[in-house]
């Protein structure tokens, strides 16, 4: 069981543990549109549905997972949170979802698959969990521009190598980078990922970076004040 300070979530049936980039979205992704309702697809343990139930004021949040261990997992974590009135999770994959839309959401995210490489391990739950061929990028961008309210955010972490195909994607169906935010574990390394807000109205985008450490486990002040709503420890 993972412990944060509002909530718990158990993960020991779910393919993709919690892990820094989860977390990183759940507490990044911009709430200025004030959103009433959020979809959360690719849900895994739930942990940005119940991130988002505790940052927003959103009446509804709605989450897809395909797997169905990591969808019974998902329930369960959302019935013990505080907010189980208004979560909901759909055993569902992305396709079966857009094909019966009963909502347009003022906010969806999404921490997609995205090993795009072409090996494959024995453990297929996880498989699925981690490769951008179980939800192409194409897929789940289309999937946005048709449930994206018209004051929606569309909000992701991605690696940093697919971030200019990406925002180029998105830009054909009109959607627009909001905030970009490049991250990396520290002051010297290599940028891995980036933190991608998007909506309909084209803008300049808030671009900048996050450093995480300084050095093992010295946090930076930036990443303390981003995630110290939720760590136990931060």
């Amino acid at each position: 069981m993972f412990k944060f300070k509002q909530f718990s979530v158990n993960q020991d049936r779910c393919a993709m543990k919690i892990g820094t980039d989860g977390v990183l979205l759940g507490a990044w992704t911009p709430l200025i549109n004030n959103p009433y309702n959020v979809l959360d697809i690719g849900a895994g343990t739930g942990i940005l549905s119940l991130m988002l139930a505790q940052r927003s004021n959103a009446e509804q949040i709605d989450a897809i997972e395909i797997d169905e261990d990591a969808y019974e997992q998902c329930v369960e974590n959302f019935e013990s949170s505080p907010w189980d009135d208004k979560l909901f999770c759909f055993h569902a994959g992305l396709d079966e979802f857009v094909d019966e839309p009963e909502d347009e959401y003022d906010l969806i995210i999404s921490n997609p698959p995205f090993y795009t490489e072409d090996y494959k391990t024995e453990n297929t739950s996880r498989d699925l969990a981690r490769f951008e061929d179980a939800l192409p990028f194409e897929e789940l961008i289309e999937a946005a521009d048709l449930l994206l309210s018209d004051n929606g955010i569309f909000s992701v972490i991605i690696p940093y190598k697919e971030e200019e195909r990406f925002v180029a994607m998105c830009k054909e169906l009109d959607l627009f980078p909001l905030k970009i935010t490049r991250v990396k574990g520290t002051p010297t390394a290599e940028i891995k990922r980036s933190l991608l807000a998007f909506c309909r109205m084209e803008q300049s985008p808030l671009i900048d970076e996050l450093v995480i450490e300084i050095s093992r486990h010295n946090y930076t002040p930036e990443y303390i004040e981003l995630t110290k709503e939720f760590y136990l420890k931060m």
